[in-house]
C-alpha cells in the first residue's frame, strides 16, 4: 500500500527524476510526486511504498510498459505498477523509462521533424525543395535512427550483445527509401541494432529471422562460409516483440525471393 511520501523522500525523488530524464516536478497530485519531462511525454507518479517507492508511468506510447516489463519484471507489481526498493534502483528506472519514452515510436519522430526544420533554417534558400534537402533529411533521419536503436537495445547487438559501438549499425528491415513514411523510417521496431558483419548480410537479404527470432541463412551463403562470417548454429535475437513481426514478415518476403 502506498503512503505518502516526507518531505526528504520527496526532495530525493525529484532530485533523481532531475538527473534521469524527468526534470520537471508536476503539481502535487494525492501523495504521489508527479514526475514529467520537455524531451518526451511520458509521466510519473511517485509514492512511498511498504519497502521502497512505488513508481506509475503514464506512457506515450503502448510499447512503453512491455519494454519496461522485460527490463524490469522483478519490480514488477499489480495494475503496472512498479516496487522499487531502493533510491538507485528508482533512478535506473526513471533514467530507462525516459530514454525509451524518446527512442519509441512516436516522440523520435516528432523529434526528428523538429531536428529537420532546424537543419532546414540554417540551409540557403537555394538549396531548399531540392536533393541537397532530401539528402540531409535522410542523414538526420538516420542519426535518430541509430540513436532510437542503440536506446533500445541497450547499446548491445541484438543477435550477439557486442557492446563495441564502433562496430554497431543501425539495420532497417524495411529499408528507408522502401519506407511508406517517416514513421516506419524511424521505427525503433522496423529493424535491429547488429554487428557490422551481420548488419551487411540482413541489409541484403542473405540473412534474415524467423518469428521466434532464430537467425535464418539464404541458400546463397555457402556452408563452409558461415564460420568466417560469424554465423553459428542457434543464434537468435536477443528478444522480439509483436511490434517487430511485420518489418520481419516484409524482409523475409524479400530474403525468400533471393533463397
Amino acid at each position: 500500500m502506498s503512503t505518502a511520501v516526507n518531505p526528504l523522500q520527496r526532495a530525493l525523488v525529484e532530485k533523481a527524476g532531475h538527473d534521469n530524464g524527468f526534470e520537471h516536478v508536476l503539481s502535487p497530485v494525492g501523495d504521489a510526486v508527479g514526475l514529467a519531462s520537455a524531451r518526451h511525454r511520458c509521466q510519473a507518479a511517485v509514492t512511498a511504498g511498504a519497502e521502497g517507492f512505488e513508481v506509475r508511468f503514464q506512457p506515450a506510447t503502448p510499447a512503453l510498459l512491455p519494454e519496461l516489463l522485460r527490463s524490469f519484471q522483478s519490480w514488477a507489481g499489480a495494475d503496472g505498477v512498479f516496487c522499487v526498493p531502493t533510491l538507485a534502483d528508482l533512478a535506473a528506472l526513471l533514467r530507462r523509462t525516459a530514454s525509451l519514452s524518446q527512442a519509441l515510436p512516436n516522440q523520435a519522430v516528432r523529434d526528428y521533424h523538429a531536428a529537420v526544420a532546424q537543419a532546414v533554417e540554417t540551409m540557403p534558400a537555394e538549396a531548399r525543395g531540392t536533393e541537397v534537402e532530401r539528402l540531409v533529411r535522410q542523414r538526420v533521419g538516420q542519426a535518430r535512427y541509430r540513436d532510437a536503436l542503440l536506446t533500445y537495445w541497450g547499446g548491445a547487438c541484438a543477435v550477439t550483445g557486442v557492446t563495441v559501438t564502433e562496430a554497431l549499425r543501425a539495420s532497417h528491415a524495411k529499408p528507408w527509401a522502401e519506407c511508406a513514411d517517416d514513421a516506419e523510417r524511424l521505427d525503433a521496431f522496423n529493424g535491429f541494432l547488429l554487428v557490422a558483419n551481420l548488419d551487411a548480410l540482413f541489409d541484403r537479404f542473405l540473412i534474415s529471422f524467423d518469428d521466434t527470432g532464430h537467425l535464418l541463412t539464404s541458400a546463397r551463403l555457402s556452408q563452409s562460409d558461415l564460420p568466417g562470417l560469424g554465423i553459428h548454429s542457434g543464434m537468435t535475437l536477443r528478444w522480439l516483440t509483436s511490434e517487430h513481426r511485420h518489418y520481419l514478415q516484409w524482409h523475409r518476403e524479400r530474403f525468400l525471393l533471393g533463397a
